[in-house]
């Protein structure tokens, strides 16, 4: 695997400061409005982890987050932090912070007329959406070793697209299953009422058969690293592993794999 730059030579450029004084009063409320309406169907359907993370982690539900305090609380847990950068990242420079145990967080917040969706992820989705699970040891440990395989893979595009759909099916749009039922973890659940609701709608309604929901597939690593989908759309299938450790060595087999 090629080795991983060190300090942050890539990513340098698109690192900022959260000046989180500067948010207004009406920043906070859109953020705990955003918060309220998604943590009632979070503390039913999320997973264990995510809620023990956000408990750990110190999200608060009236404030945006101070991510030096996040990173207080998340640093001693697991060696990660929450790293403010500037927008959109490079797919080098994302994956090298990854491997780094630094997330790239943006630090905007939606307006109030963009409740429901923004097209570029904002400081909801990635520390409400993607930070709590990085409290988690085993989730923790999977993430770095995934940015760290897609760093060494810059040189081959199609490889690179069988991981960013291992990415697309746990981290954003995974679900596990705990005790005998579907939990969500992937931040494109967590963060979105739509996407949350289309799923656990779909099991009242019958499931993908009956055209309400995605189908939930068992997690195969074949199948997710061939797996077609689109951003713009529903999800129309995904797929629930057994626990954490499934997906830790899902990397390192597609490590494997992929290095053949």
């Amino acid at each position: 695997m090629t080795p991983m730059p060190s300090p942050l030579t890539v990513a340098e450029p698109y690192l900022i400061q959260q000046d989180w004084q500067a948010y207004t009063p009406e920043q906070h409320a859109v953020w705990a409005e955003l918060v309220s309406r998604r943590m009632p169907q979070l503390h039913e359907h999320a997973c264990e982890e995510y809620l023990d993370g956000f408990q750990q982690i110190g999200l608060r539900e009236d404030s945006i987050p101070d991510l030096a305090e996040v990173n207080r609380r998340l640093g001693p847990r697991t060696g990660w932090n929450a790293t403010p950068v500037s927008g959109f990242l490079p797919p080098d420079a994302f994956f090298e912070m990854l491997g780094a145990r630094k997330f790239p967080t943006t630090t905007w917040l939606r307006s109030r007329d963009s409740l429901e969706y923004t097209p570029e992820p904002d400081i909801f989705h990635d520390v409400f959406g993607h930070v709590p699970m990085h409290a988690h040891p085993v989730f923790a440990d999977f993430l770095q070793h995934y940015g760290r395989v897609c760093f060494g893979l810059m040189h081959d595009k199609e490889k690179l697209e069988k991981m960013g759909r291992l990415f697309w099916f746990t981290v954003e749009f995974g679900v596990i299953r705990q005790k005998g039922k579907i939990r969500l973890y992937g931040s494109g659940l967590i963060s979105s009422h739509g996407e949350s609701s289309h799923l656990i709608n779909s099991f009242k309604n019958g499931g993908a058969k009956s055209g309400a929901g995605p189908e939930i597939r068992d997690f195969n690593l074949d199948q997710v690293m061939h797996q077609q989908f689109l951003v713009s759309e529903m999800q129309k299938v995904l797929y629930a592993v057994e626990s954490f450790d499934q997906i830790y060595e899902a990397a390192q087999e597609a490590e494997r794999r992929l290095a053949d």
